[in-house]
């Protein structure tokens, strides 16, 4: 079972950030989790839409100018970084899951991405794309069907992994709480991967393994592989 720190190593260090994605790398995580947001067209890793929670400034994110943005303090000293950065720092070293926050992100994704290939080396089979916005992953998809995807859902449909399936990803990415044998079950005959979120502790670690999930996302990868 693989393990990919969410938002780097988000529960030791400020997450998203370029100090905790380096200290996922040193942890020889399997993959790492970031999101992105778009502002002022350019791609920024932060979760949420509101900047209160994971810096020193208050209010939403579309109040911000990318310059505002870039004078926060994101913990320990932290900028809120780029894609970019994030792409120059992970390197190939590790898959690196995007997931799309912002309704206006697939676009700027895949023109920078084109930019990462021809400057970076950055590798397709070193990312997934991933998103709820399933809109965004279509949109993906049409434009670059070698990218891999992974359809998020915080539910457990009826059909189980076949909405996975209609859009081609590579990976059905579940919520801990809505995770069953049967949507394993399933999804792996369709030919996907389960990526389960956000599991922190060795109990629910262990029943994701028995249960043949092939990934989990933790904010301590470190202390995960001893689990």
């Amino acid at each position: 079972m693989q393990i990919i720190a969410h938002r780097g190593a988000s529960g030791s260090y400020p997450e998203n950030t370029l100090l905790a994605i380096k200290q996922a790398l040193l942890a020889k995580a399997d993959g790492i989790e970031i999101d992105v947001f778009c502002v002022e067209n350019q791609l920024v890793v932060i979760h949420d839409e509101n900047v209160s929670r994971t810096t020193n400034g208050i209010g939403l994110l579309q109040d911000f100018t990318f310059n505002q943005l870039q004078q926060l303090d994101a913990g320990s000293g932290q900028q809120v970084p780029t894609l970019w950065q994030v792409l120059q720092l992970v390197n190939n070293q590790t898959l690196l899951n995007i997931e799309l926050k912002g309704a206006d992100t697939a676009e700027p994704l895949l023109e920078l991405l084109k930019k990462a290939e021809t400057e970076l080396g950055t590798h397709p089979d070193k990312l997934l794309i991933s998103s709820f916005n399933h809109h965004l992953l279509q949109h993906i998809k049409n434009h670059r069907s070698d990218l891999k995807t992974g359809a998020l859902t915080a539910s457990l449909p009826l059909d189980y992994a076949a909405f996975a399936s209609q859009l081609g990803a590579w990976s059905v990415n579940c919520d801990k709480g809505f995770i069953n044998k049967e949507m394993v079950q399933d999804a792996h005959q369709r030919g996907l991967k389960v990526w389960v979120y956000t599991v922190n502790d060795a109990t629910t670690a262990k029943k994701m393994q028995q249960m043949g999930v092939d990934g989990i996302f933790c904010n301590y990868p470190l202390e995960a592989r001893s689990w």
